[in-house]
């Protein structure tokens, strides 16, 4: 400790020494500070992990020391509007004692911003800042060319580009890493000057001095990662670590359904390491350094890297199915980027890094812009199709917006209509005519179908419609009833894959608007979703595709007659496992495919319906006559009568009227119209 300075003061002057490197870009922002320049925007990008973070650090520091006010913003933790950003700005600047705004403002990750706000920020919130105020702005992508072809703006900005540190400012930021001098020329050659390699080299070596070349930098990264997760302090650390890695967002509610009741302990210590960061939501790693782990532990250890894997999945499942989660759009988000392999593995780590944004049901003001996307794209007949679905069923529609609008939109509709809908659009037909063939709906059932989907850049070409359409589904899969789900493409060169991946079925072709459309269907009787979410938690690994196997596809759905036909015989095998485990109910949704023995699971939904009864007007005497028939061991229909009081013939009435009344509320949970909620009581004759 230097004598004289507090703890935080004693920090920042040994962040100074270790800052290496980029002191044309810290004395450029400086001079802006003190004045001495007149470029009042620093426009800084480069790749991840270049330093950016650590120069804006850097110019905060310089300003702290001016007794100026610094604000730093990482865009990763903010939606991309206006209104998010003013008050990220005010909330910050709220923390500290300066009175007089903002002196310098430091936005990091800024090209997450730039596609929606850039023009905002050109025209209207720099140039309402103080006169003397600077700002920063960091990103990754080249700073669009209105700012240096504005003949205002080319006097007051200047953009930086961060390249590789030279071999000079890499042996040096390894020597103030501690890295002995001898070592420093080998790891200069290995960190090929880029800063966080040259740093994660500098502790790697500190146990392992031998580290001589590797192959390419994906192996960089996983021996340096090796010799990191070495120095975890215990186990629980190390799976801590993982799940950060493995999560987009890791909250502390994650950390301890994975570590248990360690997890403020290895929360802190998560929080200690230099390459974790933590947002508004959670903590999370900085890229380069995810990927890194992310690879070596795959490598190291396959079968605990699965095995995490469907772990944090199960999470955000659960959250999923949630009915009290006020943000299911944002476990939908984790599950649709937990995809590590497959066709469109490369887009969902490009979602991974490109930061928060929210899927929300499109408002009544945004349906216009998305009819207008439809038309620009795919004419006007489709777009006219288009506004009829969303006057008729709204709360299909989604959307990502911006303070441009709208950027990104899902729209899913429900067949039959019963109206001209199902004939009047060609993929409403195509779709009917394929569930007619290939697994007819029966009384009360319908097909979901995402008809439509886009983006404000190109349209079913853009990443964006990935998210906001995936999310969108499980959404809908997860939470809404059907017998079918649809999605129709007008990419099926780059989307085709991918459906098939996920095991859907490419099912008809047609012609609508100037392109054509493909079809891929999903019958959900004969494989629930819940059985899908457990073939993806393998595929999102391996990258297998095709139809489900065969062994887990459930048999054709039963029909109504069928059906009324297997509760009879079911209801007189309670309490006979080994005769529920031949009912053809263990095909229905009345049993969960996913239960060790799902006999159980049939027989604990056919007592839970017959109790369900005695909450309907008049119901407690069916639910005393199948209890007594089925569930007390009656030895016979008339001694059940006996029991129950009643003449035998009209013990039959009341019972084949119960028992109508049963398949009702069961045939109801087949069709996905009731869930019933969990009971404990015991099914009484009382």
């Amino acid at each position: 400790m230097e004598p004289g300075f507090s703890v935080g003061e004693t920090l920042a002057r040994a962040r100074d020494r270790g800052f290496v490197g980029r002191r044309t870009e810290l004395d450029a922002v400086v001079a802006s500070l003190d004045g001495t320049s007149p470029v009042r925007v620093h426009l800084v990008h480069g790749q991840g992990g270049i330093g950016k973070s650590t120069l804006l650090d850097a110019c905060a520091r310089a300003a702290t020391r001016r007794g100026l006010a610094a604000v730093y913003v990482d865009a990763r933790e903010i939606e991309p509007t206006a209104a998010a950003l003013m008050s990220a700005v005010e909330e910050r600047a709220s923390r500290t004692s300066k009175a007089g705004g903002v002196d310098l403002l430091l936005v990091d990750g800024y090209e997450l911003l730039a596609h929606f706000l850039d023009t905002w920020f050109r025209d209207e919130f720099v140039p309402s800042r103080p006169g003397r105020s600077v700002t920063v702005l960091a990103g990754r992508s080249v700073p669009a060319s209105e700012w240096r072809h504005d003949a205002g703006w080319r006097e007051l900005i200047r953009v930086h580009e961060l390249s590789v540190l030279d071999e000079d400012e890499s042996r040096v930021l390894l020597e103030r890493c501690g890295v002995a001098p001898e070592a420093g020329p080998n790891l200069v050659r290995v960190g090929r000057g880029h800063p966080l390699a040259l740093a994660m080299l500098a502790e790697a070596s500190i146990d392992a001095p031998a580290i001589a070349q590797l192959a390419d930098a994906p192996a960089v990264a996983a021996a340096l990662c090796a010799r990191v997760v070495d120095e975890v302090p215990e186990e629980a650390h190390r799976t801590g670590l993982a799940t950060c890695a493995h999560a987009t967002r890791m909250t502390q509610d994650l950390l301890a359904r994975i570590v248990g009741v360690r997890a403020a302990e290895v929360w802190a210590w998560l929080e200690s390491r230099p390459y974790v960061r933590r947002g508004e939501v959670g903590l999370f790693l900085h890229d380069v350094v995810r990927e890194a782990f992310e690879a070596e532990f795959a490598q190291r250890s396959p079968d605990a890297y699965s095995t995490l894997h469907v772990a944090i999945r199960n999470y955000f499942l659960e959250r999923l199915f949630d009915p009290t989660n006020p943000r299911p759009d944002r476990a939908a988000a984790e599950i649709l980027l937990s995809h590590r392999a497959g066709p469109l593995a490369d887009q969902s780590a490009a979602l991974r890094d490109r930061g928060q944004l929210s899927i929300a049901r499109a408002e009544p003001v945004d349906i216009a812009a998305i009819i207008e996307l439809i038309r620009h794209a795919e004419g006007v007949d489709v777009a006219e199709l288009a506004r009829r679905y969303a006057e008729e069923q709204p709360r299909g529609i989604y959307c990502v917006r911006s303070d441009s609008g709208v950027e990104a939109f899902t729209m899913l509709v429900y067949l039959p209509t019963g109206g001209p809908l199902d004939t009047d659009d060609p993929g409403a037909r195509a779709v009917l005519a394929a569930v007619a063939e290939h697994g007819p709906l029966r009384p009360g059932e319908r097909i979901n179908v995402s008809r439509f989907g886009g983006a404000s850049g190109r349209y079913q070409g853009d990443p964006a419609l990935l998210l906001v359409n995936g999310v969108a589904c499980l959404l809908e899969w997860a939470r809404e009833p059907a017998a079918w789900s649809f999605v129709i493409t007008l990419e099926d060169e780059q989307y085709g894959p991918y459906f098939e991946y996920l095991g859907l079925r490419r099912m008809f072709e047609v012609s609508a608007g100037p392109g054509r459309q493909v079809g891929y269907g999903w019958d959900r009787r004969r494989f629930p979703f819940r059985l899908l979410s457990e073939l993806m938690a393998c595929r999102e690994l391996t990258g297998e595709t095709g139809p489900p196997p065969a062994e887990l596809v459930r048999p054709a759905p039963l029909s109504l007659e069928e059906f009324t036909r297997a509760v009879r015989a079911a209801l007189s095998d309670l309490g006979h496992p080994d005769r529920l485990a031949s009912s053809p109910l263990l095909a229905s949704a009345l049993a969960d495919p996913t239960q060790p023995v799902p006999a159980q699971a049939l027989e604990a939904t056919l007592r839970q319906a017959i109790a369900a009864l005695d909450r309907e007007p008049g119901g407690a005497e069916h639910r005393r006559v199948l209890a007594r028939t089925y569930l007390h061991g009656s030895t016979s229909q008339e001694a059940a009568a006996e029991v129950l009081g009643l003449p035998f013939s009209t013990y039959r009435r009341h019972l084949a009227r119960a028992h109508q009344r049963l398949t009702e509320v069961l045939w109801a949970v087949e069709v996905g119209q009731l869930a019933f909620e969990p009971v404990d009581e015991k099914v009484s004759t009382e």
